[in-house]
């Protein structure tokens, strides 16, 4: 069974499990060379999950060949309880495999712990989906981004999801640090013995080619049994901000795709697409300091199943699909900004107000009048005034609906922003805090009254930009709390039922007792 499929200049590498068991794990390259991998525990024991390229050698000064990178989940071989961890494999494009020793099998293959640090300490974060996201004008920044999920039991309401992003360079340095062996206390630790030169794992470059090592056929013994017996490096690959760019809880990402995008100041941008396996989509961008923030979330399937397929387009547009469904969508939609300050306030890359037409709208170049546009990230003056403007302005109001509640029975109050801002209740304007008369819900804030709270409740989006807090009002009302006096009616009935209980018991035990 086929789990990743990568197909470059008709060589076509896969990743999956061989045996009727599955048991077997295989990566391999097919063709006029074909090349597998090892059959040790200490090579492939996992899950395949991404293959992906990255053509080194168009940039390498030192000529080194085009590096193949293979991610997968699986349990650790250097943990006691098998702990199950994720990983990035590296291999070389024009690995031959070994003259004499593992011939016919990658004599680069090296591997290492990829680490998104986020849940419970000690809880596993797996790898679901890796996206590359080139760097044209320098290969080597170009970034991988990752999503990771903590539970992986769909019925569990304590799983956490993340995206982790790394640079290859970094992913390339770990590759180039100390190795792990196995002592003979059974533990995993660093090798501080020689190291066999060529260094093992190495893609051929111009010094190698030098020494008289063209392709891995000329590679001494000593490095391929090194290679062979050490596949596992000792550092970690961690995030380039040292954590997730982005965490949600009771949800399970599955895939994503990034869209690098070009806002008005020239800065770019880049917008992730994010998948869940309840078929819904996240829209997000990282924002430096303020972390990352999902812009705009989409419910794409109305059966919650997983998506399976992420793919967009040169003409920006996403594809989904589901085992029964595909979808299409257009990363620029920006109809849903009805005002100059909802645009703002949301921050979308893709979108500006243009103040010509006075709609929203995406921001493309060749629209006559783009100078006219107001756009988040500008930095003219013009664009500043009118966003403090926007933050100096109080709570949009709404209209106030008008309830009626009886003490001490439950009533759902719904609230249903159209964004994905945090959201809050206030009551008669203080901040309404979670107790055994209010219960706040996503999706509004469930009131047990008394006579104390009745008052105004305002349901309100919040976000904090440039340091000053902008609120939108969603909902209002206007609470009125009477008496209960169905309760009076069904003690009574109660009473009654009780009295005629009684007096049916007293006439049974007469009638024996005669």
């Amino acid at each position: 069974l086929y789990k990743c499929i990568y197909l470059l200049e008709n060589m076509l590498y896969t990743a999956a499990s061989t045996n009727f068991r599955g048991l077997m794990k295989t990566f391999q390259r097919h063709g006029q060379n074909p090349i597998r991998n090892e059959e040790k525990e200490t090579w492939l024991n996992g899950e395949m999950i991404s293959i992906h390229m990255a053509e080194i050698n168009k940039i390498s000064e030192s000529g080194e060949d085009d590096n193949v990178f293979l991610f997968l989940n699986e349990n650790a071989v250097e943990e006691r309880h098998g702990l199950r961890v994720s990983r990035v494999v590296r291999v070389c494009k024009s690995d031959l495999g070994g003259l004499r020793i593992l011939q016919r099998k990658w004599t680069s293959f090296l591997k290492a712990h990829l680490d998104c640090p986020f849940g419970d300490e000690g809880s596993a974060s797996l790898v679901q989906d890796v996206f590359l996201l080139k760097d044209e004008k320098n290969l080597l920044d170009s970034v991988f981004y990752a999503t990771f999920t903590s539970n992986l039991q769909p019925s569990s309401t304590c799983s956490q999801s993340a995206v982790c992003s790394y640079k290859l360079s970094d992913i390339q340095q770990v590759f180039r640090g100390n190795f792990l062996t196995l002592s003979n206390s059974g533990c995993w630790v660093r090798h501080t013995g020689v190291v066999p030169n060529p260094y093992p794992g190495s893609c051929i470059n111009d010094e190698m080619r030098a020494s008289g090592v063209r392709t891995s056929h000329d590679l001494p013994d000593a490095t391929l049994l090194f290679v062979m017996n050490h596949p596992l490096m000792e550092q970690v690959v961690t995030p380039i901000t040292g954590k997730p760019l982005l965490v949600r809880s009771t949800a399970q990402f599955s895939r994503i795709v990034v869209d690098k995008v070009t806002s008005l100041d020239g800065e770019q941008h880049n917008v992730m697409f994010i998948s869940n396996n309840s078929g819904w989509l996240q829209k997000a961008v990282w924002s430096g300091d303020d972390g990352g923030r999902i812009i705009e979330e989409l419910q794409l399937f109305k059966n919650p199943q997983p998506i399976r397929f992420l793919q967009l387009s040169r003409r920006g547009q996403l594809y989904s699909a589901t085992r029964t469904a595909v979808a299409q969508l257009s990363v620029r939609d920006c109809s849903r900004y009805t005002s100059c300050a909802d645009c703002l306030i949301a921050r979308d890359p893709y979108c500006g107000w243009d103040h010509l037409k006075e709609f929203a709208q995406a921001l493309i170049a060749s629209i006559p009048h783009i100078k006219l546009f107001t756009h988040i990230y500008l930095s003219e003056e013009k664009s500043r005034i009118i966003l403090m403007a926007v933050l100096a302005s109080p709570t949009v109001s709404k209209q106030i609906t008008d309830i009626h509640l009886t003490a001490d029975v439950a009533q759902f109050l719904p609230c249903s922003p159209d964004t994905n801002l945090p959201m809050r209740w206030r009551f008669s304007g203080k901040i309404l805090e979670p107790g055994p008369r209010h219960i706040l819900l996503s999706q509004g804030l469930v009131l047990t009254p008394s006579f104390t709270d009745e008052g105004l409740y305002t349901c309100e989006t919040v976000e904090v930009v440039k340091g000053r807090e902008h609120k939108k009002a969603v909902n209002q009302y206007n609470v009125k709390v009477s008496e209960g006096g169905g309760s009076y009616i069904h003690i009574i009935v109660i009473s009654v039922l009780a009295v005629f209980c009684v007096l049916c018991l007293m006439f049974i035990m007469y009638t024996r007792c005669k």
